[in-house]
C-alpha cells in the first residue's frame, strides 16, 4: 500500500511552516498594527505590546514555553510533542516577519486578519498539529474536569478579547469580537468545503419506476432503499442520490413533471468522499 503523502514527515513540517507563517501575516500585518487582541496568546501579545511596548514575539514565546510546561505536568506525551514544535515556531516567525499597517481601515482589517488567520488554523487541523498557547489550558480541564474543549477556549479568547477595552476602548473589543465571528465563518467553510451538495430523498406512490428511469438517464448517482410506510406498513422504495448546486434546481422540475405528488426531502451535504461526486 502507497504511504499517503499527508503522513510524510517532510510534507506535515512544510504544511506546519506555512500555516504558521500565513497565522503570523495576520498577526503582523492586520491585528498588530491596530492593536486589536481577538484572543489566545497572540492577543495576550499584542495587548501587552500596545500597554508596555514588549515585543510580541518575545510574549508570544514565554506564554508558549509555560504552557509546553504545564502540558508536559498535566497531559500526556503525544499531547506535548504535538504542540512543541509549533510552540517555538510561532514566537520564531513572528520575530522574522516585519510587521507593519497594509491596510488604513481598521474594519476591513479584521475582516481580512480573521480570514487569513482562519485558513491558518485551519491548516494547523488537517496534519493535527497545533500553535500552542491557550490551546493547552482546555486540554487540561477537558482532561481534569470534563469540561468541553471548544466552551473552555471559547471563555479564554473572550476573557482576552475584554481586555480590549482597557488598552484600545470598547471600539476594540467589538471588531475584535467581530473577527472571532469571521474566524470561525470561514473554519467552518474551509473544514467543510466550498462545493456544497444536496443529498435528495424521493418517494412516489406511482411514478417510482419512472423517476428511476429519469434519474439514470441523466446520469445521476443512485441508491435505491425498500422501506414501508410507517402509518399504512406498505412496502415501498426511496431513492436517494446526491447532487451538486447547479443540477438542484433542473432535477426537482424534472421529478415534478414526473410525478407532482412526489414526496421529496432535501438535505445539505457538507462533503462527499468517495464515488462520482466525491474527492
Amino acid at each position: 500500500m502507497k504511504r499517503r503523502l499527508t503522513k510524510n514527515p517532510l510534507y506535515q513540517l512544510g504544511i506546519l511552516l506555512l500555516a504558521l507563517e500565513i497565522i503570523t501575516l495576520s498577526i503582523n500585518f492586520f491585528y498588530s498594527p491596530i492593536n486589536i487582541a481577538a484572543g489566545g496568546s497572540t492577543g495576550i501579545a499584542i495587548l501587552l505590546h500596545a500597554s508596555f511596548k514588549i515585543p510580541p514575539a518575545f510574549s508570544v514565546l514565554i506564554i508558549n514555553a509555560l504552557m509546553v510546561i504545564l502540558a508536559a505536568v498535566f497531559l500526556d506525551r503525544q499531547v506535548v510533542q504535538k504542540i512543541a514544535l509549533g510552540s517555538f515556531l510561532l514566537p520564531l516567525l513572528l520575530y522574522l516577519t516585519p510587521s507593519f499597517k497594509i491596510v488604513a481601515d481598521p474594519l476591513l482589517a479584521v475582516i481580512a486578519g480573521g480570514a487569513i488567520f482562519a485558513v491558518g488554523i485551519a491548516m494547523l487541523y488537517r496534519i493535527s498539529a497545533s500553535s500552542g498557547g491557550t490551546t493547552v489550558a482546555p486540554l487540561i480541564l477537558k482532561k481534569y474536569f470534563h469540561i468541553n474543549t471548544a466552551i473552555s477556549l471559547l471563555a479564554i479568547d473572550f476573557v482576552v478579547t475584554f481586555f480590549n477595552i482597557f488598552v484600545s476602548g470598547l471600539n476594540a473589543f467589538f471588531m475584535a469580537v467581530f473577527s472571532l465571528v469571521i474566524t470561525s465563518l470561514v473554519m467552518r467553510y474551509i473544514e467543510a468545503g466550498l462545493d456544497h451538495k444536496y443529498q435528495i430523498q424521493i418517494m412516489s406512490q406511482t411514478k417510482t419506476a419512472e423517476l428511476q428511469e429519469m434519474l439514470l438517464a441523466a446520469d445521476q448517482s443512485l441508491t435505491v432503499y425498500d422501506v414501508h410506510g410507517g402509518y399504512s406498513a406498505n412496502q415501498k422504495e426511496l431513492l436517494l442520490l446526491v447532487v451538486d448546486n447547479q443540477s438542484y434546481g433542473p432535477l426537482l422540475s424534472a421529478i415534478h413533471d414526473i410525478d407532482p405528488d412526489a414526496f421529496i426531502i432535501t438535505s445539505h451535504v457538507v462533503k462527499v468522499h468517495g464515488g462520482r461526486l466525491g474527492i
